[in-house]
């Protein structure tokens, strides 16, 4: 097949790669004009996604993968598009779809008949059918599901570990017709493997949901259940600490019984799901009071815990206190919706001296961000762990000159690491 991938990112380009992998010829499309040089060149454009960069070494001298960015080299006469533009959410939890916008329309504008349109990014309920499908008619000329097929088909891929999640996890699909699922499902058995899976109930593989809502919530409930689950960690984890219990063994011996399934409490919730996809949810049923308490109370986390460095610590005016971590989660490089900002707003709200230390981040990154970043061996009055890198695990009051206060927000170390230092995790005295 001949297929186009629209938008070269972090799921993007593993897609494409994976794709061609699987012996399809496959251009990818990106405004980005460094990342199609990049990609064109065989360099990975970003680090740390396992596989990513042999199979670029290895597919684009082949022929079988090239990166452009013009819409007219890639689409037309394209078998199928798979198109993973990025969806924001503004500050009012309002779905931003400029960006999704501007690459429909170009889209649309060079699409031929035959071909197979996929969207991978997660969307609000009922955007497939009552917004992309009248633009890719209106911009084309075509009719859906006579001179195209329109499916919905969300990603549910972890960065970092793509490949491996592509093949461990079933494909859902929803088309707006039985003759485009059957297309959906037709080309990505084509393009996929799946590892074999004894716990599902049914085989691995690709399924139809038999609609494309059904494909749009099932993603949004996914997400939103683990956004769910966290918060009420969170709430269990402040409660226990209030009254001397260790949440963790509460979670060790009530998770022990099948049908519990309780997440870990933490600083943080970030990334570019778990924290994106309830507004989504939200924006489509606004009475959902559970999801909306669970975004509120995760949300909150960030400066409670600098509320608990306070409370041992007092006045924290003047106070040299470093965030370890401006990743939203360990080993990656990515800010998206981390708790660094909120926790550097906390501490700066109090007085504090912040400081942001990140191994995957240079001094001018984390200056870039508005941080004044850290040097480990460097003085500081405390220190708060906001992402869990390895290379924080090995830490020990040497690393940090004269820390008073160690306050472990993604529980990677314990008490006996810190002699002489006031440790404390979130969810225990």
């Amino acid at each position: 097949m001949k297929i186009a991938v629209i938008a070269l990112g972090k799921i993007g380009l593993p897609l494409a790669v994976q794709f061609a992998a699987k012996g399809h010829d496959v251009v990818g499309v990106d405004v980005n004009a460094q990342t199609v040089d990049l990609v064109n060149a065989a360099k990975e454009p970003f680090p740390g996604e396992a596989g990513l960069q042999d199979q670029l070494s290895a597919l684009i001298p082949s022929g079988r993968l090239r990166a452009t960015t013009d819409y007219a080299d890639a689409v037309p006469d394209a078998d199928a598009v798979v198109l993973v533009v990025p969806l924001f959410v503004d500050a009012q939890a309002k779905p931003d779809f400029g960006w999704m916008d501007a690459a429909t329309a170009e889209l649309a504008r060079h699409l031929t008949p035959g071909t197979l349109v996929s969207y991978e990014t997660t969307l609000p309920v009922g955007t497939t059918r009552t917004r992309w499908k009248p633009a890719l008619e209106a911009g084309s000329g075509l009719r859906e599901g006579e001179d195209f097929h329109l499916v919905f088909s969300p990603e549910r891929v972890l960065t970092g570990r793509v490949f491996a999640d592509l093949r461990k996890y079933p494909k859902l699909v929803g088309g707006l017709s039985e003759a485009g699922a059957a297309r959906g499902v037709e080309f990505y058995e084509a393009v996929l493997d799946f590892d074999e899976r004894p716990d599902l109930k049914r085989p691995n593989g690709v399924w139809d949901l038999g609609s494309v809502e059904a494909a749009e919530l099932a993603k949004l409930a996914e997400t939103t259940y683990r956004d769910v689950n966290i918060g009420l960690a969170n709430q269990f984890a402040r409660f226990a600490a209030t009254v001397g219990i260790d949440i963790y063994q509460v979670i060790e011996a009530s998770n022990s019984q099948p049908y519990s399934h309780i997440h870990q409490p933490g600083i943080a919730v970030g990334g570019h799901c778990i924290p994106v996809y309830p507004r989504l949810y939200l924006w489509n049923d606004p009475s959902a009071t559970v999801v909306r308490a669970a975004r509120e109370a995760n949300a909150a986390m960030p400066d409670y815990t600098v509320g608990l460095l306070e409370g041992a610590y007092g006045d924290l005016t003047g106070a040299r206190v470093v965030v370890l971590g401006a990743s939203y989660r360990g080993g990656v490089k990515e800010t998206a919706f981390s708790g660094v900002f909120d926790a550097v707003a906390a501490l700066t709200a109090r007085g504090a001296s912040a400081l942001v230390h990140d191994p995957l981040y240079s001094d001018a990154e984390l200056a870039g961000f508005g941080f004044e970043p850290y040097h480990m061996g460097e003085p500081v009055d405390a220190a708060v762990v906001q992402a869990d890198h390895a290379e924080y695990r090995e830490l020990r009051p040497a690393n940090l000159p004269g820390v008073k206060y160690f306050r472990d927000g993604r529980r990677i170390s314990s008490a006996d690491q810190w002699p002489g230092v006031g440790y404390r995790v979130i969810g225990k005295a």
